[in-house]
C-alpha cells in the first residue's frame, strides 16, 4: 500500500476520529459492547482464520514460541471479547480535567484530556492485540489504523470484520477501525505519513521497534522488548522465590513481561543449585555465567554478548552478584528498561532497588507478568512503553489522550 492509498485510508479514519472525539461515553460503550458481541458470534469464523495462519507459521519453520503468540483459541477469542466490555464499564478519558486553577484577573484555565487523533499500530503476530488496540482507541476517542504483520493476515481480517460489524451495529463509522493490507511498502508509508497520521505505535521484535523510531517522519511512542531481570535477595523467602521465578519465567515465556534473568546474592550459593533442580524440572534450561557454573556444571555458559535480548522461549540467564549494588549495576548494563524485580525482606534493599532501577514497572516480591494493562485494570493494553515521554509502562486509555488548555473569561483582555 502506497502513500496514496494510506491518505485514503487516513483521511477517512480522520473523519471518523472526528466523529468518535464528540461522542458521550454511552455512545462508545454501546459500541464497545456490539463490538464484543460480534466477537462471540464470529468466533468459528475466527478461529478458522487463525487456523490458516497458524499451518503457514507451521510449514515455514516458525518457533513454536511465535505460534503460541499467533494461536488463538475459544478462550483467548472471549478474552478478547471481555476486554471491550471491561473497557466500556471503565470512566472515559476523554473530558477529564488534570488540572485547573483561576488566574488573578478571573480567567478560568482547565487542562483537560482529548484524544490523539488518527493512531497507526504496527505490531507481529498476536491477532488479540487486533481487539485491544481498537477497543482502547474507540473509548479514547481515536480511530486506528491497524498493520498487522503477514503471519496473522487471515486472522486480523476476520477479527476486524466483526469489529466493524459491531461499529456499523451501534451507529458508528466503521472507518474508526481500518486494517490496513499491503507488500513490505506499508510500513514505510505509514512511517511517512506526517500529518495523515499523528501518531505511531509499534509493536512487536527489536528490529520492528528500532526500523519505526528511527525511520519516521510520524511521532512514535516507543514500545520495548522485554530483557525483565529477577534478583533473589540474601534475605528472601526462598519459596517465594522460587513460586515468584516459575511463574514469570514458564507462565507464558513467549511474552515481553516474561523472566529471562536471574541474578542471585552470593550468600544463596548453597541455594542455587536447588533453584537450578527446580527450574530443570519445569523443562527450562539454563545457562549460567562461570560463577553458577562452578556451582553447577549443569549450567550452560553464557557468551558474553548474550545477555541483552529476549529469549521468549523456556530458557534462562542466570548469575550470581555480591550485593543489591551490584545487583543493580547489572540491570543497568543490559535491561531493555522494561520491568524488572527483587525478591527481599530486607526494606532497605526493596527501597534501593525501586529508587535506583531505571526501568518502566519495578516490582518487589511479585512476577513481572503482573505487568499488563489488563492486569493494572486497565481494560486491555495497546503495549508497554520503554520511553520516558507522555506514556510509561501499560498504555490504556490515558495514554491514548493528550491534553489542550481551555480557558474561559467574562471579556478579560491583556
Amino acid at each position: 500500500m502506497a502513500l496514496p492509498s494510506i491518505r485514503t485510508e487516513a483521511a477517512l479514519a480522520r473523519t471518523a476520529a472526528n466523529r468518535l472525539a464528540a461522542a458521550p461515553r454511552a455512545a462508545k460503550d454501546t459500541a464497545l459492547i456490539a463490538m464484543a458481541q460480534a466477537l462471540r458470534q464470529a468466533q468459528t469464523t475466527i478461529l478458522q482464520a487463525n487456523a490458516a495462519d497458524v499451518a503457514r507459521a507451521e510449514s515455514s519453520g516458525v518457533a513454536d514460541s511465535l505460534i503460541d503468540r499467533l494461536r488463538l483459541t475459544p478462550d483467548r477469542v472471549s478474552g478478547m471479547a471481555a476486554g471491550l466490555i471491561d473497557l466500556a464499564g471503565l470512566p472515559d478519558p476523554v473530558g477529564d480535567v488534570v488540572r485547573g486553577w483561576t488566574l488573578a484577573n478571573g480567567v478560568d484555565v482547565r487542562q483537560v484530556r482529548v484524544p490523539l487523533g488518527v493512531i497507526g499500530i504496527i505490531y507481529e503476530a498476536r491477532p488479540n492485540v487486533t481487539a485491544d488496540a481498537a477497543g482502547i482507541c474507540l473509548k479514547s476517542g481515536n480511530a486506528a489504523l491497524l498493520r498487522g504483520s503477514s503471519s496473522a493476515s487471515d486472522s486480523n481480517r476476520a477479527i476486524v470484520d466483526a469489529l466493524r460489524a459491531g461499529l456499523m451495529t451501534s451507529g458508528f463509522d466503521p472507518h474508526a477501525v481500518t486494517l490496513l493490507e499491503g507488500g513490505h511498502d506499508l510500513t514505510a508509508a505509514m512511517m511517512a505519513a506526517r500529518g495523515l497520521i499523528d501518531v505511531l505505535i509499534p509493536r512487536g521484535g527489536a528490529n520492528l521497534i528500532q526500523t519505526v523510531v528511527t525511520g519516521s517522519q510520524v511521532p512514535v511512542i516507543e514500545t520495548g522488548t522485554g530483557n525483565c531481570h529477577l534478583f533473589v535477595d540474601a534475605d528472601a523467602d526462598l519459596d517465594m522465590a522460587t513460586t515468584i521465578i516459575l511463574n514469570a519465567k514458564t507462565q507464558r515465556p513467549a511474552v515481553c513481561n516474561a523472566l529471562e534473568t536471574i541474578l542471585v546474592h552470593a550468600d544463596l550459593a548453597q541455594w542455587t543449585p536447588r533453584l537450578i533442580d527446580t527450574l530443570d524440572a519445569a523443562g527450562v534450561s539454563v545457562h549460567g555465567d562461570p560463577a553458577v557454573r562452578q556451582l553447577d556444571p549443569r549450567a550452560i555458559a553464557v557468551p558474553d554478548d548474550d545477555w541483552d535480548h529476549e529469549a521468549l522461549a523456556l530458557t534462562v540467564r542466570l548469575a550470581m552478584v555480591a550485593d543489591v549494588d551490584e545487583a543493580i549495576e547489572f540491570i543497568r548494563a543490559h535491561t531493555s528498561g522494561h520491568s524488572e524485580t527483587i525478591i527481599t525482606n530486607d526494606l532497605t534493599a526493596s527501597t534501593r532497588f525501586t529508587s535506583l532501577i531505571d526501568a518502566a514497572c519495578v516490582l518487589v516480591n511479585a512476577s513481572s507478568r503482573f505487568v499488563d494493562g489488563g492486569e493494572f485494570g486497565f481494560g486491555a493494553e495497546i503495549g508497554i512503553s520503554t520511553q520516558k515521554l507522555h506514556a510509561r509502562g501499560p498504555m490504556g486509555l490515558a495514554e491514548m489522550t493528550c491534553t489542550k488548555y481551555v480557558l474561559v473569561g467574562q471579556g478579560q483582555v491583556r
